[in-house]
C-alpha cells in the first residue's frame, strides 16, 4: 500500500513511517519543513509538505495514497479546544477524499479519561462531548460509507525521545527535589512501547480497520507509585506520598493526570489483529539512562 502519515516526523508518525516501509509499503509524509523531509528521505519515504492547517494539502495527501494514518496533533494545552477543531477539520477533510472508496483511515485517540477508576475495553465509546473529536469525527466518515476507525494510545506512549508524561515527572522531581505520587500511589497508568504501537497500525491497516477502535496498551494498569519508585531511585533523591492539596501544589496543572486512574484492556485487539506487544513495558523502559540524561 502507499500510506499518507500525518505527523510523519513526530515520535510516534515517524515509527510508523519506519514500521510501515520495513513491511513493504510506501510512505507519503506529511511534513512543514525542509529537515522534516530530509529526515522522511531518510528513513525512505517521499515527503509531503504541509501543515493540519492546510486542508488542500491534506486533501492532495490523502488522493495519492491508498490508505490514511493520522498521527499528528497540536499539544499546546493552552489552546487545547482549538487544538481539537483543527484535528477534526483535518480528519473529516481527508475522509470526505476517501468517500465512495475502499480506502482506508485510521485516526489517533486516546484512553487517558475513557473510563474512569475502572478497566476500560475497546467497546467503551469515547463520550461525544470529550476533549479530543478524533473518533467522533471517525464515527461520522463510517456514518457516510467511509472504512474508518481509531487507535486508542496509551497515556504513556514511551521510548527514547518521549517528551509525554513520564518526562513531564522527571522535570517535576528535579525542580521539587522530591519523586511523588497522590495517596496510595494506587491509581493506575497505561503504557505501550511506540514501536509496538506503530505495529499496531501497520497491521490494523493490512488486517482492514473494521474490527476496531484498537488499544495500543501493553500493561492493564501500572500504579502511578512503581514510576515514582523508580524516578526517585534514578535521581536518589526521596519518593513521597502527597495529601491532594499537597498534590495540586506540588504538580499545578499536572495534577489530574498524575491522578488519573486509566487502566485499559487489550484483549479485543489482541483477538482482532493478532497483535502482541514485544518490547519493553513501562517500567522497564523508563529505568534506563536515556531517560534521565537531559
Amino acid at each position: 500500500m502507499r500510506v499518507f502519515v500525518t505527523g510523519a516526523t513526530g515520535f510516534v508518525g515517524s515509527a510508523v513511517v519506519r514500521e510501515l516501509i520495513a513491511s513493504g509499503h510506501q510512505v507519503l509524509g506529511l511534513t512543514r519543513s525542509e529537515d522534516g523531509a530530509r529526515s522522511l528521505a531518510a528513513d525512505g519515504a517521499e515527503a509531503h509538505r504541509g501543515t493540519l492547517e492546510d486542508l488542500d494539502s491534506l486533501r492532495a495527501g490523502t488522493r495519492e495514497a491508498d490508505a490514511v494514518i493520522h498521527t499528528a496533533f497540536n499539544h499546546d494545552w493552552s489552546n487545547f479546544a482549538q487544538s481539537c477543531e483543527l484535528d477534526r477539520n483535518a480528519i473529516l477533510t481527508m475522509g470526505a477524499v476517501l468517500e465512495g472508496s475502499q480506502r482506508q483511515l485510521l485516526v489517533t485517540s486516546g484512553l487517558a479519561a475513557l473510563a474512569p477508576g475502572r478497566i476500560a475495553t475497546e467497546a467503551d465509546e469515547v463520550p461525544a462531548d470529550g476533549p479530543r473529536a478524533s473518533e467522533a469525527a471517525a464515527l461520522m466518515l463510517v456514518a457516510r460509507g467511509v472504512r474508518a476507525s481509531g487507535v486508542r494510545l496509551a497515556p504513556s506512549t514511551h521510548d527514547t525521545g518521549d517528551h509525554g508524561f513520564v518526562p513531564r515527572l522527571i522535570a517535576l522531581a528535579r525542580e521539587k527535589g522530591v519523586s511523588a505520587y497522590i495517596g496510595d500511589g494506587r491509581n493506575r497508568w497505561t503504557g505501550v512501547h511506540r514501536r509496538d504501537a506503530a505495529r499496531l497500525y501497520r497491521m490494523a491497516l493490512e488486517k482492514g480497520v473494521e474490527s476496531g477502535p484498537y488499544h495500543a496498551v501493553d500493561e492493564e494498569g501500572i500504579p502511578f507509585k512503581e514510576i515514582a519508585d523508580v524516578i526517585g531511585r534514578r535521581l536518589g533523591m526521596p519518593v513521597v506520598s502527597l495529601s491532594p492539596e499537597e498534590a495540586s501544589k506540588h504538580f499545578g496543572w499536572f495534577t489530574r493526570f498524575a491522578a488519573m486512574d486509566a487502566p485499559a484492556s487489550n484483549a479485543r485487539t489482541k483477538a482482532a489483529l493478532g497483535w502482541q506487544p514485544e518490547w519493553p513495558g513501562l517500567i522497564a523502559d523508563i529505568d534506563r539512562p536515556a531517560y534521565f540524561e537531559s
